[in-house]
């Protein structure tokens, strides 16, 4: 162990060499020194590192790496997290606007439907008062045919009478004319036949 501290200190001594040697630069605020020198030196320091060492630094480097890995999986939890809460609420978005669409269209639905129900009774009720209207008016049409036949049947009548009584009239006139002619013949008859028979 001893040994390894040894060559520990004589590299680091090796270190400060290196810049003791180097360029000073902006009063010893900076110090330019061979990269190679350096590199070599830290490589050194490396190697003679204990294995406890070594190990601790592997561990601590593995530490860095898993927690590097568990934030990249952390990050692409949250990520997927937020991707599928995006994705659920835009289908609730784009449900909630399905159902408004289809609250429109029942709502449209009922207005077309109360609307045709209405324009049907207002259909109905226009052809019942219009066949009451021609029923009324057939009626009425009826009534004044019905009594234009009457009244034309009554004047046919009338006529029909006053023929019949013209036809009596000149019946009896002619029968009175014809007993008068029958009753003249009849009077010259006898004067004849009495002429024939008088005694001379």
């Amino acid at each position: 162990m001893s040994s390894q501290q040894d060559v520990i200190y004589g590299l680091m001594s090796e270190l400060e060499d290196a810049l003791d040697k180097g360029f000073p630069l902006l009063g010893y605020h900076f110090t330019v020194v061979k990269k190679d020198t350096v590199t070599s030196i830290l490589d050194k320091l490396y190697a003679a590192l204990p294995d406890e060492i070594k190990e601790a630094r592997a561990l601590l480097r593995r530490k860095d790496e898993l927690q590097y890995e568990a934030q990249q999986r952390a990050e692409k939890i949250v990520a997927d997290a937020q991707a599928e809460a995006n994705r659920l609420l835009s289908e609730s978005d784009l449900l909630r606007a399905v159902q408004r669409e289809a609250e429109k269209i029942k709502e449209q639905v009922i207005t077309d439907c109360e609307d045709i129900k209405r324009k049907s009774v207002e259909d109905a009720e226009l052809v019942r008062n219009q066949a009451l209207d021609e029923a009324l008016r057939t009626k009425d049409g009826a009534s004044v045919f019905a009594e234009q036949i009457l009244v034309s049947l009554e004047q046919n009548l009338n006529n029909l009478q006053e023929i019949v009584k013209t036809g009596q009239l000149q019946l009896e006139r002619k029968r009175t004319e014809s007993d008068g002619q029958i009753a003249g013949n009849y009077t010259n008859q006898r004067a004849e036949f009495a002429q024939d028979f008088r005694m001379n």
